[in-house]
């Protein structure tokens, strides 16, 4: 009994999960199966749950008829977005064995999830077992770690690509223009050019975009009350707030927020997280609702290791993000938003910034509930 055991908790060897899976289909090893304190669900190929021990029902704070017989997305991430699939029930569509650490909200923490196939006597898949063990306060220390680590990647990568690709694109639009000089107006040539140009400088912005995500430039620092910025911020962006029926709830701290920092570039951040909120409100609520709020905080904190920052929480109650693609919110061209909304670099260029001043920049989101923007900066010491 306790190897069946070490076996099913033992998420790195996830062919060993079979045997009891087996056995508690068909009616036998439900003790086991409920005795580990791990949650662990049962669902089919295509993500329908179809059991579930105590231990999920606990973490998930719902009855197995709240669970059973629904989508698997639904019930730990909290949905997708029409336009975005939901990457874990993508992935079980392939039948392949996994193991990776996520967020999982409908379990209310941080896990490692194990995804192991099981295959009947035929040798096809038609259940997958889901164990997921929720991880310590130092393996969420060391994941936030090796993230920062792959970002740091990405924008060494997007300065790289940035760079090769800026000077030939400057020439392109330097010779378009030449000919276009010399082109009779309003023939199709000239057209052609003006196209050429216009195409060329929109390719030039979206280089300088990826070289703001990479911090390539050299800005002058100085003591910024971001208190202020959020302030300045909301002032520029009052009146579409207003017609759009968006109410903004502010919490400022009595005590300075003050940072070391570029203003610009903070106001260019805030700015940014407004934007996706009002984008998320009015996505969610096209009409008025007494629900389309943004509540914003800024305050200082002390963190668990004694460091004093300033923390600025930015939450919308708009559509959510589902929890699959959290990870890749700060990649440079990935958007959540519909084809032709977005060009998934404002993100990126707003974590650039806050990495820039030492500081971090995280999303905590549940779909169809809220998103909140936590972004945490080093005080200025002033």
């Amino acid at each position: 009994m306790a190897d069946i055991k070490k076996n099913i908790t033992n998420s790195r060897h996830p062919t060993k999960h079979q045997s009891f899976v087996d056995s508690h289909i068909t009616g036998g090893g439900n003790e086991l199966f409920q005795a580990i304190q791990d949650p662990v669900l049962v669902v089919t190929t295509d993500g329908t749950i179809i059991d579930a021990n105590n231990a999920a029902l606990k973490a998930a704070k719902r009855t197995a008829a709240d669970i059973i017989g629904k989508g698997i997305c639904a019930i730990i991430h909290g949905g997708s977005l029409p336009h975005i699939k939901c990457p874990l029930e993508e992935f079980l569509l392939t039948c392949s064995p996994r193991v990776e650490e996520t967020t999982l909200p409908g379990l209310s923490g941080e896990y490692l999830l194990t995804i192991s196939p099981i295959k009947d006597t035929n040798d096809t898949v038609r259940k997958i077992l889901l164990v997921a063990r929720e991880l310590t306060s130092d393996e969420v220390r060391k994941a936030d770690s090796i993230r920062t680590a792959q970002m740091a990647a990405i924008g060494e990568l997007a300065a790289g690509v940035a760079h090769e690709v800026n000077n030939p694109i400057t020439g392109i639009i330097n010779f378009a223009q030449l000919l276009l000089d010399d082109s009779e107006k309003d023939s199709l040539q000239a057209e052609l050019l003006d196209r050429i140009v216009n195409e060329g400088e929109r390719i030039a912005l979206i280089i300088k975009n990826l070289l703001s995500f990479a911090r390539e430039s050299v800005n002058s620092n100085e003591p910024v009350e971001i208190s202020q910025v959020i302030k300045d911020s909301l002032s520029l962006v009052a009146h579409q707030l207003t017609k759009d029926g968006i109410k903004i709830k502010t919490e400022y701290s009595t005590r300075s927020c003050q940072v070391y920092g570029n203003y610009n570039q903070l106001q260019q951040v805030i700015l940014n997280l407004l934007s996706n909120s009002r984008f998320a409100l009015n996505d969610r609520y096209p009409n008025s609702s007494p629900q389309k709020n943004i509540e914003i905080s800024c305050y200082p904190f002390i963190k668990e290791e004694g460091q004093t920052v300033i923390r600025i929480s930015i939450k919308d109650t708009g559509t959510g993000i589902p929890q699959g693609i959290l990870k890749r919110l700060f990649e440079p061209f990935f958007t959540t938003k519909p084809s032709g909304k977005g060009t998934g670099l404002g993100l990126s260029i707003s974590y650039g910034i806050i990495s820039d001043h030492g500081g971090t920049i995280k999303v905590d989101s549940i779909m169809h509930q809220y998103t909140k923007m936590i972004i945490e900066l080093p005080t200025s010491g002033i």
